[in-house]
């Protein structure tokens, strides 16, 4: 809706050309061509590839394609210098190999946000991402970790950037009907205490949600048109929710685990997709008619929102790249662009 409104907007303006001075209509303009190039969802741009372009091309990249938003997976110093200044937000990861020092003292997170998120005054930083799926074995350092890097960034004047973490698909037990999501049983031990802190804070849960491996496990026993959004008619009903995608169904089941916990505020937290994509080779599946077709329709999609929620979902594809220092396999192949910076199959991101 939001898209729609921006079009009409830039299409009306014509109707002004007399009444508006220059310099207003020209700024008018001007926003609204920015409205209608804007890209309604974010990218994650992760750099496990010998052959990717400098950062500051991969900037120009995402400016040119309307991108506003960017994930990095770590404060990756060439892309944070590239990206200041330019206007695009950034969701940038403290990894999992820093989870244990940041959470064992206060000093230690604030040197690591000094180094990382201060040392780059240009930045406009969005969230901070503590730990990307982390291991069960890791999972007693998280909230410690979320707590000391959230009052480092407090105590630098900086408490308008939230910080999260980023929870894997697996860590939902019930995907389907909705209403049943639950989580599994290691991630309820410590799912309670991260959606707590979430809640204390008014930061977003972020969840890495992939309808393509939910497909595959699911192969025989599931229509293609269910998880590439383009299912005609209702295919899972629930209660008085219908629907007619996989993204929609799994982003509800997610609200319902998280509202399952019966954590105080817990039903406030807002789930972000911090990736979601199809690959274009390697797999069961994977070719690229059907990643054009679930990734444009993403794009498309997430302004309505879910059956259950229905406003606009802020979703983050993955990837920017195909990256050949991956595992082989479809693990290398969910690039929007191949590294010599040409797209691998047409897209529009506007919705």
């Amino acid at each position: 809706m939001a898209a729609q409104g921006a079009g009409a907007s830039a299409s009306t303006l014509s109707g002004f050309h007399m009444a508006l001075p220059l310099p207003l209509l020209l700024l008018l303009t001007i926003l609204a061509s920015m409205l209608a190039r804007a890209a309604s969802v974010g990218v994650c741009y992760g750099t496990s590839g010998d052959n990717l372009p400098p950062a500051s091309a991969v900037v120009g990249m995402l400016r040119e394609n309307g991108f506003t938003v960017v994930r990095l997976y770590w404060p990756d110093g060439e892309a944070l210098a590239a990206l200041g200044g330019s206007g695009i937000k950034v969701v940038v990861g403290a990894p999992n190999e820093v989870l244990t020092t940041l959470a064992s003292s206060a000093s230690a997170a604030a040197a690591w946000v000094r180094d990382n998120i201060q040392a780059h005054p240009t930045v406009s930083f969005r969230y901070v991402v503590v730990g990307n799926e982390v291991p069960v074995g890791q999972t007693q350092f998280l909230v410690p970790a979320m707590e000391n890097v959230h009052a480092a960034l407090a105590a630098a004047g900086l408490g308008h950037v939230k910080v999260t973490t980023a929870i894997s698909q697996g860590t939902i037990a019930v995907h389907l009907p909705p209403s049943a999501g639950v989580f599994t049983e290691e991630a309820l031990s410590f799912m309670s205490y991260v959606v707590a802190f979430l809640a204390r804070t008014r930061a977003p849960l972020l969840a890495n949600l992939y309808p393509y491996f939910v497909y595959t496990l699911a192969l025989g026993h599931m229509s293609m048109d269910f998880p590439l959004f383009t299912a005609p008619e209702t295919v899972v009903q629930d209660g008085e929710y219908g629907y007619q995608n996989l993204f929609d169904a799994t982003v509800d089941a997610l609200y319902a685990a998280v509202g399952r916990l019966g954590v105080p505020g817990g039903e406030r937290v807002r789930v972000v997709v911090s990736e979601t994509g199809w690959p274009t080779a390697g797999g069961a599946a994977a070719s690229v008619e059907n990643a054009r077709t679930y990734n444009q329709n993403l794009v498309t999609h997430v302004w309505k929102g879910t059956p259950r929620r229905p406003r606009r979902v802020e979703a983050y594809v993955f990837a920017m790249f195909n990256e050949d220092q991956k595992e082989a396999g479809v693990e290398q192949n969910w690039g929007l662009f191949y590294p010599n910076m040409e797209r691998v199959y047409p897209i529009t991101f506007g919705a």
